[in-house]
């Protein structure tokens, strides 16, 4: 207890007149995120009452009607939820797995291939599809996927009849192709940092490896994956967190009344019951409110769960 004492007692306070004369610049530079962040992220929080109201932009949040549970008991009690849920759930899994783990081994394969010219080229190649506007990339989708579009033309080659694949509504051909223009649009940008922590590896290590006989592989699995993995961890617990904002983000612009039974999520099924004949904001801030709670309860359990795997955690 003494030893902490003598310990603690050589740890200099800085006062906040102090911390301000070394830092200011940096307080100041933070101001703008710190203003963007109140305006868009926590102000708006305030409208979490809605989800217990029957709203009305006339009457306000102070003015509506309090109608508690309502709003929950519609959403979860509506002719689609069960559906909507399953889908949801399904897609997540699939971006969770098949639209997680190829960014990292885009990234691997980026930073272990011997031509510096053209790794660069696939690396600018690849960053291309996030700078395209979701409209033209479910188009251009929507195209290649056709009856006679290219990518159903060369499957055909193996076998399966020509057919529109955005309108099959068997189980799982919709969410696989989802998943798959998630991967095309966000691999390159998202091995970004991937690739830079993969960089960053003590080059020493590699270099005892490759005098200990281990070949390229065997330094990939040995070396440069332990060395990535609380990244690769603290990544995809961010990626459980928010997965129920992000599936359906381009559900709307491909899926059609056919495939609603495989496609519709909770987003589009709260965009048409919110949004139908009449608008019911209540109903679309309790589901809004529902997937972010389900979020946080996610990101808590992957986080420690990732903890007790691997030591390595978010928070």
């Amino acid at each position: 207890m003494a030893k902490k004492k003598n310990v603690a007692s050589y740890v200099k306070k800085t006062s906040w007149k102090e911390d301000m004369r070394k830092n200011g610049i940096l307080y100041v530079i933070f101001v703008p995120v710190l203003v963007w962040l109140i305006c868009f992220h926590y102000a708006p929080m305030f409208g979490i009452l809605m989800a217990f109201e029957d709203y009305s932009i006339t009457q306000g949040v102070f003015g509506s009607p309090w109608v508690g549970m309502q709003n929950f008991v519609d959403l979860f009690t509506g002719t689609g939820f069960a559906l909507a849920f399953r889908n949801t759930v399904a897609m997540a899994i699939l971006s969770l797995t098949l639209g997680f783990f190829p960014t990292i081994l885009f990234s691997l394969v980026l930073t272990t291939f011997p031509h510096k010219r053209m790794r660069r080229g696939f690396q600018l190649l690849s960053y291309l599809p996030n700078f395209v506007s979701a409209v033209v990339m479910c188009s251009l989708a929507t195209e290649f996927l056709s009856e006679r579009g290219a990518i159903t033309q060369f499957i055909s080659l193996f076998g399966p009849e020509a057919q529109n694949w955005l309108a099959n509504p068997n189980i799982p051909i919709f969410w696989v192709i989802y998943t798959l223009i998630g991967v095309w649009q966000g691999m390159g940008w998202g091995s970004i940092i991937y690739v830079t922590s993969i960089n960053n590896v003590n080059g020493e290590l590699h270099e005892a490896a490759a005098l200990d006989g281990a070949n390229r592989f065997q330094r990939i699995t040995h070396v440069t994956l332990p060395a990535v993995m609380p990244l690769i961890i603290m990544m995809w617990t961010m990626a459980i967190g928010m997965v129920f904002k992000t599936v359906g983000t381009n559900v709307l612009l491909l899926y059609m009344p056919i495939t609603y039974d495989v496609a519709d999520v909770l987003s589009t099924y709260t965009y048409r019951m919110s949004f139908g004949s009449t608008a019911n904001y209540g109903l679309s801030t309790a589901s809004g409110l529902f997937q972010s709670v389900l979020g946080m309860i996610l990101l808590i359990v992957s986080n420690k769960l990732g903890k007790k795997a691997s030591g390595a955690s978010l928070f």
